[in-house]
């Protein structure tokens, strides 16, 4: 198990120093009365949070599958009450939506990572996560692999979560309505901070996370069409379901046994919340998917 935990780290190295994206061009900031800032040309866009507003960005375009990456860098420090997030969503009362939430923390206490999967407007799939890193000491990755079968998060390239495709089983999937990315720095101190019990220090503010590096490897959806990139259709069937590094592999990405173990390990060692074990929440049993592989 070393082996894997060495492994994390190594690709959180070279991930973590990846740039790209210009955000001018793929992004605009959607609230925050000037909060929002696009700065060092274009290759980082800073969101603060005060007593006042927090502020957000969403993507120009709207996408129906793809990988979705992100660097961002934390707020640092005292935390509390304060809640980062990247997803992706539709709109309406049955939406579809992706969530990677960064729940803040007092100085010394960790990060939480909340991940979710709406679909059809119903969601209550909340798993949560510790980071084996200090999120706010530098920029690392956070990806959502979406496509017809499966929808990954990963971590720095590591998957943590794969929620997966059991219609055919009556559970349903996103796949249907395209989603858009947004990104938010807010203040959540009723409960993000242990149930609310730990408020927002605001002679820290104003709070500040950094994002950068936003590529979209991904099938726009624009004038009523899915416009895929040249070669994803092709890559995808050259290069298998197990689909292998490269443009377009995503489409019919699953895991890897090797990347599985990986997943299994981050779950055993970080997951600190999983909705398919809460009982007490779902007393007339779990959800379908849950039982499922």
């Amino acid at each position: 198990m070393r082996s894997f935990a060495l492994g994390i780290v190594a690709m959180a190295c070279m991930l973590a120093i990846a740039q790209g994206g210009n955000f001018f061009q793929d992004a605009d900031i959607s609230w925050g009365q000037g909060r929002g800032k696009i700065v060092e040309g274009g290759r980082q866009l800073d969101l603060t949070l005060d007593k006042a507003s927090g502020s957000g960005f969403q993507s120009k375009s709207e996408y129906l599958f793809g990988k979705i990456d992100m660097q961002i860098k934390l707020v640092p420090g005292n935390s509390a009450g304060t809640v980062t997030t990247f997803y992706l969503s539709s709109q309406g009362a049955t939406h579809d939506e992706i969530d990677f939430e960064f729940l803040g923390n007092v100085t010394g206490e960790p990060y939480t990572l909340h991940t979710n999967v709406f679909t059809q407007g119903q969601g209550q799939r909340e798993q949560q996560f510790r980071l084996w890193f200090d999120p706010t000491k530098d920029f690392h990755t956070y990806s959502i692999i979406w496509n017809p079968q499966h929808v990954i998060f990963a971590v720095d390239g590591n998957p943590i979560r794969d929620f997966k495709n059991h219609e055919a089983r009556g559970v349903a999937f996103p796949k249907t309505q395209p989603m858009r990315l947004y990104a938010s720095l807010w203040n959540a101190d009723d409960w993000a901070t242990q149930g609310g019990r730990v408020k927002a220090d605001w002679s820290k503010a104003p709070f500040v996370a950094s994002f950068r590096g936003f590529n979209a490897d991904a099938c726009v959806w624009a004038n009523g069409k899915q416009q895929c990139p040249v070669g994803t259709m092709e890559t995808a069937a050259n290069t298998g379901r197990r689909g292998r590094a490269g443009a377009g592999s995503w489409w019919s990405q699953d895991l890897s046994d090797m990347s599985y173990r990986r997943m299994r390990w981050v779950q055993r060692k970080f997951m600190i919340y999983n909705y398919c074990t809460d009982a007490k929440r779902f007393p007339q049993g779990i959800p379908a998917e849950c039982k499922l592989r």
